[in-house]
């Protein structure tokens, strides 16, 4: 019998307490939980990655649950949706049903009563998975996919370093899966109960940082109207993921490297440290060893994150993967758009293996979702694919050329292809906008 996945479920709330005894509720029985205070939160949230399920409450400032519920079920057509409220009422319960939920869950409710119902709406995703999609290659792989000698050691890293509260280090190129990697330590760990904290260390303007992520007194500055407890304290007992931590400016990562030490954080207008048990895990797409001897990344910080090193193959160095891959991901769109999955010529699967993927497994989830999108039959010819992608083979060349060669051409080619608009042109190639701009810079340098 075919072990179960994990589903990935949204939960949409404004009480911040209602989330955290139902993240920590569904993940304690094997569920990735994302959480979203607001249904415009939830809106985004939903545009990052794909979601099994919805579970939203039926009150909320602004925008009612109700709405989300339309929104789900116009863009979203195979998500289940839960909706959740302190309100219950007959005539609540058939709208949320008209709307489109398929579950409704009167507060307050039991861990049993809300077990239950996410169990039933598992159950209809997998009545509805279609038989040959393609099966994990970990038990715990929390949306990690491969088969290669080079993903199985990155599997056999997660569960290593998944058994001490070391601090780990994730090296990887854009869109190789770095958060997928530190959420798979996290959950995978004895601190998987408590919380995991995603930080974009480039994100945040300087000027807010510190008061993000440790927090700060009631009038520390101007709009500080009441204490509010910052990204440390929230990972209490947890972990926290900092992503791109070579972007932090040398005075963050002195703040930082004090805090590792002193496993205490202070608050900024407090003189008191507060005492914090929290597993860092940081990630870069940097070569941080050049950074160290340029001065941009302090050795001592260095020293203190790379207790255990985990890198991440680029997609280019794993060719035999993107076949699942493929399977993988046409099979969870199809799913979602109500239509058989297709197939996939050899000539499609031959230029796709091929193709250098500078954006990685981001770059070829958007494509496999765009194709799946736009085919009008049942199959997927090199007709069919991106300009860039038709031929995409390796072709002989008089002289070998270095990977950055081909990257700087190819980004060249695809901002030349969308008249220089970089947004498009980052969404085509699976990255973000300043990662775009790093790269061509790069590039041009």
């Amino acid at each position: 019998m075919t072990k179960p996945c994990a589903e990935k479920i949204l939960v949409v709330d404004d009480a911040v307490d209602t989330l955290e005894v139902i993240r920590r509720n569904l993940m304690h029985v094997g569920h990735q939980v994302w959480t979203a205070t607001s249904v415009q939160e939830a809106v985004k949230t939903l545009e990052t990655k794909p979601f099994d399920i919805v579970i939203t409450d039926f009150r909320m400032p602004k925008t009612s649950g109700l709405d989300l519920v339309r929104h789900v079920r116009e863009n979203y057509k195979h998500m289940e949706i839960v909706m959740i409220t302190g309100y219950a009422s007959i005539p609540g319960a058939v709208t949320a049903m008209q709307t489109g939920a398929h579950e409704y869950l009167a507060k307050p409710f039991t861990d049993a009563e809300l077990l239950d119902v996410v169990h039933r709406a598992a159950e209809r995703i997998r009545r509805r998975t279609p038989f040959d999609a393609p099966v994990a290659t970990s038990d715990h792989n929390w949306g990690l996919l491969g088969s290669s000698p080079a993903m199985q050691a990155v599997f056999r890293s997660i569960q290593k370093a998944a058994q001490s509260s070391a601090t780990v280090l994730i090296l990887g190129e854009s869109g190789t899966g770095k958060e997928l990697v530190a959420r798979a330590i996290h959950y995978s760990s004895k601190r998987r109960a408590a919380a995991f904290v995603p930080v974009n260390c480039g994100g945040i303007p300087e000027g807010l940082l510190e008061s993000e992520l440790f927090g700060a007194r009631k009038g520390a500055f101007t709009g500080a109207h009441e204490s509010r407890a910052g990204f440390f304290q929230t990972a209490d007992g947890g972990s926290i993921f900092l992503d791109e931590i070579a972007e932090l400016s040398m005075t963050m990562q002195t703040v930082l490297l004090r805090v590792l030490q002193d496993k205490a954080v202070f608050m900024v207008g407090s003189r008191q440290p507060s005492k914090v048990d929290v597993r860092i895990i940081a990630a870069t797409n940097k070569d941080v060893e050049n950074l160290v001897s340029k001065g941009a990344l302090r050795e001592d910080l260095y020293y203190r994150i790379n207790v255990i090193p985990i890198t991440i193959p680029p997609l280019r160095e794993r060719g035999e993967d993107i076949p699942l891959l493929i399977r993988h991901f046409s099979a969870r769109y199809a799913t979602e758009l109500d239509k058989p999955a297709p197939q996939f010529t050899d000539r499609v699967l031959h230029n796709l293996q091929n193709y250098p993927w500078p954006g990685n497994v981001r770059e070829l989830e958007n494509v496999i979702q765009r194709l799946v999108l736009m085919a009008e039959g049942d199959s997927i010819d090199a007709a069919d694919l991106p300009e860039l992608m038709r031929f995409s083979a390796i072709q002989p060349e008089s002289g070998l050329r270095s990977l950055a060669d081909v990257q700087a051409e190819h980004i060249c080619n695809v901002l030349n292809a969308v008249g220089g608009n970089k947004s498009q042109a980052a969404r085509i190639l699976g990255i973000d906008r300043k990662t775009l701009r790093d790269k061509f810079r790069s590039a041009n340098a």
